[in-house]
């Protein structure tokens, strides 16, 4: 038994130990000349790829623009910077563990993940809306009344419907697509009223539909996530470069204008526009850069 803690003693110490060498990130970007990045592959303007090997979207540029900034305090003259796709179910163990250096996908800040991962300043609030077809006759919570709703396996967008202040004594039927396309097709082929999910990618998906006039995102927000950057606890120093980098972003206007080329503009790669302006609550983030987890936003 003694030597069985001996051994679990020096099993935790060298787990302690290779845990602190893992969280001097900018020591580790220094000494490699390389810096790991997690990406999606279909996260919206948010962040997506348009195939080999090439990786786009508002977070993904705004993340490219940190590390510009680390190359730079490194005193780096080159900074090889490599891709690693993540989904909804590998990215926070593949950044505990040292694979991805800086996560710039589609992470929505909560308490729950804060005990696993850091985050940098909220750079994007993402609000859960509903779409529908134009002549539906919906225009908020209520009118889902015996309704059909659609919605993509996986997701907790209609959970977020249910658990609403204004949802009491309203019933209506779920649908599930096995991806954002799919409910999106069920929407348009009639065979769901309407469509529950995040903002932006209801509004990308209306923009590549044949006729984007015949849609609308309406009714009450069903929920707000702070949208951040995300890489390894206890971090401080690598912490502050990214945040020094993201408020630089914001103050100088480089923030507005990198937002305004996703979702304001034909983008690749059918170069149509997601047309989905700044919202209120990701300028105040903005005003006020902070890390604060969704429950926060959900206190106001």
């Amino acid at each position: 038994m003694k030597k069985a803690v001996q051994v679990s003693l020096v099993a935790l110490a060298a787990a302690l130990v290779a845990a602190g060498a893992q969280a001097d990130t900018l020591k580790k970007i220094k000494e490699s000349g390389s810096v790991t990045m997690g990406v999606r592959e279909s996260s919206g303007a948010l962040a997506y790829t348009l195939g080999d090997g090439k990786y786009v979207g508002f977070h993904t540029e705004v993340c490219t623009k940190v590390l510009a900034d680390i190359q730079k305090q490194l005193g780096l003259a080159k900074l090889d910077i490599k891709y690693q796709p993540v989904t909804s179910q590998n990215r926070i163990p593949l950044v505990q563990n040292g694979t991805v250096d800086i996560e710039c996908g589609s992470t929505t800040n909560n308490a729950t993940r804060q005990k696993d991962v850091a985050f940098a300043v909220t750079t994007y609030v993402e609000e859960v809306r509903i779409a529908t077809k134009a002549n539906s006759g919906i225009n908020s919570i209520k009118d889902l009344n015996g309704k059909t709703i659609a919605t993509t396996t996986g997701t907790t967008s209609v959970q977020t419907l249910r658990k609403h202040e204004r949802a009491g004594g309203v019933d209506f039927k779920e649908v599930f697509g096995k991806d954002h396309a799919d409910s999106f097709l069920l929407l348009e082929s009639g065979r769901a009223d309407a469509f529950v999910m995040d903002g932006q990618i209801l509004a990308g998906n209306i923009s590549k539909s044949k006729n984007p006039a015949d849609y609308r995102i309406v009714g009450e927000v069903l929920s707000v996530e702070p949208i951040a950057i995300m890489f390894r606890k206890d971090d401080p120093a690598f912490k502050k470069a990214v945040d020094d980098s993201i408020i630089a972003q914001i103050k100088s206007g480089e923030m507005a204008k990198t937002y305004d080329k996703w979702f304001m503009q034909p983008i690749p790669p059918s170069n149509t526009k997601v047309g989905l302006p700044l919202s209120e609550a990701t300028k105040a983030a903005w005003a006020n850069p902070n890390d604060k987890p969704m429950e926060d936003y959900a206190k106001k």
